[in-house]
């Protein structure tokens, strides 16, 4: 019997755990889960038979190490942070390693030592990253094998509502950490290269330069750039590419209303607000308005951000950031704490409410000056509440490359991300069945 031991049975984990219990027989695997809410655990095992249930501080040392020890394989989905120490841990007792995390520069540095310990640490293989880098794998080969050179490539993904339960003037809920939505774009300004010019959009000009993307059946979308986009030519190999960017999907004028609060200042978490716990809604958002005792602040609103835009000034209405009846009561709170505890209250996901994962990628090549474009684009629905889309593309490619590593069919060793036709072929192929599958066009 084989064991495989799951580090933290969170949202994202749900999916990984039922695909390894329906194979578990068929393969001859243990299940091992360990999260701090056992009763989480008990849950998502449901009393199957393969599945055992534990409950133990998963960031000590003392008490991971037996576990790591027991196990063929550990699939960590711990915060990234705290992935390294895991790695560490795998690499003494010889046990392979999967995580959907970036590969950080501690971990690649565990290179050489995972490959003299003869395991793999598979990073980077969730939905994004993950499944953007094999389906971009995928077509760059194939563009390569032709004898083509690629001239342009544009990736966008985006974690959103499916379009039966988008009944908000936002176009969105959360259906991912809410706090990473808040702080999306800020550390930095983003970076990438177009036309063999490098551009830089620092964070208070971010959601206002867009790109506009249209998917057939779905309708139109608005990408604001990811941070580091230039990172990824080596990634994919394309040192020399004119054009290369990565961006985050929204619904088209998502990003203008987003924009106000950036330009606010409510998005900032660098430092705390005096008598934090005091503010209701409508003096929160005072608090970064002018200060006119004459004037409302819905009049200040308008004249200095939303202006005669009455569709944009009704998303704030309805967020109830104008309300003055109840406070936050969360002392000593950054800007960016307060606006995401008036947002949870507002964009949750109802019970009956389905997420909805969308992947597009632009691929522009040439050939003796003539150019292709190959337009890849994948949009996949959740099933519950549970086994989210989210939940089924960031756990589907974790556990498949689980089982060919249990099953010898995958023979890499070291740090590695899945950017490898061995890794990408197969796991592709199956997530099909499940209903993750892109759709190409070739112009």
């Amino acid at each position: 019997m084989q064991t495989i031991l799951v580090i933290g049975a969170g949202m994202s984990s749900s999916s990984l755990i039922r695909y390894f219990l329906d194979n578990s027989i068929e393969n001859n695997w243990q299940v091992r889960v360990v999260d701090q809410d056992i009763e989480l655990v008990k849950r998502k095992l449901n009393n199957h038979p393969a599945g055992i249930a534990l409950s133990f501080n998963a960031l000590n040392p003392i008490e991971r190490r037996p576990e790591i020890e027991k196990a063929d394989l550990v699939v960590s989905m711990l915060p990234a942070r705290f992935h390294v120490e895991v790695a560490k841990d795998c690499i003494e007792l010889k046990t392979n390693l999967i995580t959907p995390s970036y590969v950080s520069p501690e971990m690649r540095l565990l290179d050489e030592a995972a490959k003299n310990a003869g395991i793999i640490i598979m990073n980077e293989i969730g939905v994004d990253p993950g499944i953007d880098h094999m389906s971009a794998a995928k077509i760059l080969d194939e563009i390569k094998e032709r004898g083509r050179k690629m001239y342009s490539f544009k990736s966008f993904c985006g974690g959103l509502i499916a379009p039966e339960n988008d009944d908000n003037p936002w176009n969105y809920k959360f259906t991912w950490n809410p706090r990473n939505v808040v702080l999306a774009g800020q550390g930095g300004a983003a970076c990438f290269i177009e036309e063999n010019q490098y551009k830089y959009i620092p964070y208070g000009q971010l959601f206002q330069r867009l790109d506009e993307i249209e998917i057939e059946g779905y309708g139109k979308f608005e990408g604001y750039a990811n941070r580091d986009s230039l990172s990824y030519r080596s990634v994919y190999g394309l040192e020399n590419i004119p054009t290369i960017y990565r961006g985050t999907l929204r619904r088209k004028d998502f990003c203008k209303a987003w924009n106000v609060f950036v330009q606010l200042g409510m998005t900032d978490d660098t430092y705390k607000l005096e008598k934090s716990e005091q503010l209701t809604p409508r003096s929160f958002l005072n608090a970064f308005l002018p200060y006119k005792i004459e004037d409302t602040v819905e009049n200040k609103m308008k004249r200095y951000f939303t202006f005669d835009d009455e569709e944009l000034f009704n998303k704030f209405v309805w967020l109830g950031i104008f309300e003055d009846n109840i406070p936050f009561g969360i002392e000593n709170a950054s800007p960016a704490q307060l606006l995401e505890s008036l947002l949870v209250k507002k964009w949750v996901l109802s019970p009956e409410d389905k997420d909805m994962l969308v992947m597009h990628h632009e691929f522009v090549s040439d050939l003796d000056g003539e150019k292709e474009t190959i337009i890849s684009s994948m949009v996949n629905i959740g099933e519950n509440q549970v086994y989210t889309s989210m939940s089924n593309t960031v756990g589907l490619p974790v556990a498949i490359c689980g089982k060919m590593i249990l099953n010898g069919g995958l023979k890499l060793k070291g740090v590695q991300i899945p950017v490898m036709k061995e890794v990408y072929d197969p796991i592709l192929m199956e997530l099909e069945s499940f209903g993750i599958k892109f759709i190409e066009k070739y112009n």
